[in-house]
C-alpha cells in the first residue's frame, strides 16, 4: 500500500504543478492586457465617451479654453471654474476673465467663441421633432457664431440688448455689446443674420456691420477690417542702447472708409490686461506712432481704427517683439518640471526658471513668478514640445519636453 500512496502524491503533485504554472500565465496575460490597456488610455489612444451623468440630454460642451473662464450653473447657483472639457445646459452663465477665452460646441454642431471679458447665458438647448433650438443671450463683451455644420432644421439665435438675431446656415458672425456706452454692434463676415427688434426685421449680410441702440438697429454699412500690422514685425527684438528705448509703430489702414482714428495698444501681457498696457494711445490720426522711454523687455502691439461713421473694427491680431540690452547672452536654465494631464489634448505644464522670464509652449506664454516658478496650460496632441524661455536681457533657453515623462533636455 505504501508504494501506491506515494505514486498517487507524486501524480497529484504534478496536477497542481501545471495549474499553477497556467493561472501564473493567465495572471500575466491579465496583467499585460490591463497595462497596455491603461497605457493606452493615459496617452489619448482609448477616448473615454461622456457617461449620462457627466453631459445631461442637449448640453453644449466647452470644448477648448484658455485662462480664466467659470461656469454659474442654473441648478446650484455655485460658480465654478472650468479645468477640463465639461459640460453647459440651459440656464448656465459662462463667465471669461481678462484672459480667459471659450468655445462652445453646440448641440445644433455650431461654434460658440468667446473673447475675454464676457458672460453668456445659455437661454435654450434642446431637441424636437428632428430639429434643434439653440438661444444664447450676449449680457456683456464680444463672441463668435460660426454654423458650417448647422442643419435647415436648426434655429440659431443671439439676443443682444432688445434684438434677437436670427443666424443662417454657413454663417460666420460676431456679436459685441459694450455695457459702458450701452451700445452693441453685429458684424457678418460670411453668411446671413435677421435681426429683430420690437417686430421690425433687418437682414444683415455677408461683410456687414451694423450698430443696436436706442431699441433699434441701425448704422447699417460695409464691414472694415481691421489694419495690418507691419512694424515692429512679428518676434522682433530691438536692440535698445540704454535703459530706455523709443519705438516707431507702422500699420496699414483699412482699403475704405475714408478718414480713420486709431487706437493703438502696447502691452506687457498678451491678454493685454489693464495693469499691464505700457501705451495706450486713441486717435491717433495717421498710421504711425512713436512710443518713448520702453525699457527692455517683451511687448505685444494691436491696433484698431474707427471710421467716421463711427464703425470700429475689430483688434487686429496682437504682434509681439523684444527690446534687449545690447550686450552678450546667456542660457536660461529651467528644472522641476511637472505635467499634469487634464484628459484629451490638454496638460497643465509647470516648472522652475528665474524670476520674471517668459515661458512659451505650445503657442501659449506666460511669466515665471517672483519666486521663479510658473504654470501654463497647452493643448497638444504630440508626446513632445518645444519649450522657449527668454528674459528682457536677450537670454535665451530652449527644452524639448515630454508630456509623457515630464523630462526635459536641452
Amino acid at each position: 500500500m505504501e508504494p501506491k500512496y506515494r505514486k498517487f502524491y507524486v501524480d497529484f503533485w504534478r496536477i497542481k504543478k501545471s495549474t499553477i504554472y497556467g493561472a501564473l500565465a493567465l495572471v500575466f496575460l491579465t496583467a499585460t492586457i490591463g497595462g497596455g490597456g491603461y497605457w493606452l488610455w493615459k496617452n489619448n489612444w482609448v477616448i473615454q465617451p461622456p457617461t449620462s451623468e457627466d453631459a445631461p440630454a442637449n448640453s453644449a460642451r466647452i470644448t477648448s479654453f484658455q485662462g480664466d473662464v467659470r461656469i454659474v450653473r442654473v441648478k446650484t447657483r455655485k460658480t465654478e471654474r472650468v479645468i477640463k472639457e465639461t459640460w453647459v445646459q440651459a440656464g448656465d452663465t459662462i463667465q471669461t476673465q481678462t484672459d480667459g477665452r471659450a468655445q462652445v460646441r453646440m448641440i445644433d454642431g455650431s461654434t460658440l467663441s468667446i473673447r475675454p471679458n464676457s458672460t453668456v447665458v445659455i437661454r435654450d438647448s434642446k431637441s424636437l421633432l428632428g430639429g434643434t433650438t439653440v438661444r444664447v443671450k450676449l449680457d456683456d463683451g464680444q463672441i463668435r457664431v460660426k454654423t458650417e455644420d448647422q442643419p435647415e432644421t436648426a434655429n440659431n439665435v443671439v439676443e443682444v440688448k432688445e434684438s434677437e438675431n436670427r443666424i443662417y446656415g454657413q454663417t460666420d458672425a460676431s456679436f459685441n455689446l459694450d455695457k459702458k456706452t450701452d451700445r452693441g454692434e453685429i458684424r457678418i463676415s460670411r453668411g446671413l443674420v435677421k435681426s429683430s427688434v420690437d417686430g421690425v426685421s433687418t437682414t444683415i449680410k455677408e461683410n456687414e456691420y451694423a450698430q443696436i441702440k436706442n431699441g433699434r438697429v441701425s448704422g447699417k454699412e460695409e464691414l472694415l477690417p481691421p489694419p495690418i500690422l507691419k512694424a515692429p514685425a512679428p518676434s522682433k527684438q530691438v536692440i535698445s542702447e540704454g535703459s530706455s528705448q523709443s519705438v516707431g509703430f507702422t500699420w496699414e489702414r483699412p482699403p475704405k472708409g475714408g478718414d480713420f482714428k486709431y487706437h493703438l495698444q502696447v502691452s506687457r501681457s498678451p491678454f493685454f490686461v489693464e495693469d499691464k498696457i505700457a501705451i495706450n494711445e486713441n486717435l491717433i490720426g495717421s498710421g504711425s506712432f512713436t512710443a518713448e522711454g520702453l525699457r527692455p523687455g517683451t511687448y505685444f502691439w494691436r491696433v484698431s481704427a474707427t471710421s467716421g461713421s463711427g464703425q470700429t473694427t475689430e483688434w487686429s491680431e496682437p504682434s509681439r517683439f523684444t527690446l534687449i540690452k545690447s550686450k552678450r547672452s546667456t542660457r536660461i536654465e529651467a528644472a522641476e518640471w511637472s505635467i499634469e494631464h487634464l484628459g484629451g489634448k490638454l496638460y497643465r505644464v509647470s516648472g522652475s526658471t528665474n524670476p520674471g522670464a517668459t515661458v512659451k509652449i505650445a503657442n501659449r506664454e506666460t511669466f515665471a513668478r517672483s519666486d521663479g516658478s510658473f504654470l501654463l496650460q497647452i493643448s497638444s496632441s504630440s508626446k513632445f514640445v518645444g519649450v522657449d524661455i527668454y528674459d528682457d536681457e536677450g537670454n535665451r533657453g530652449r527644452y524639448n519636453l515630454s508630456l509623457i515623462t515630464g523630462k526635459a533636455t536641452r
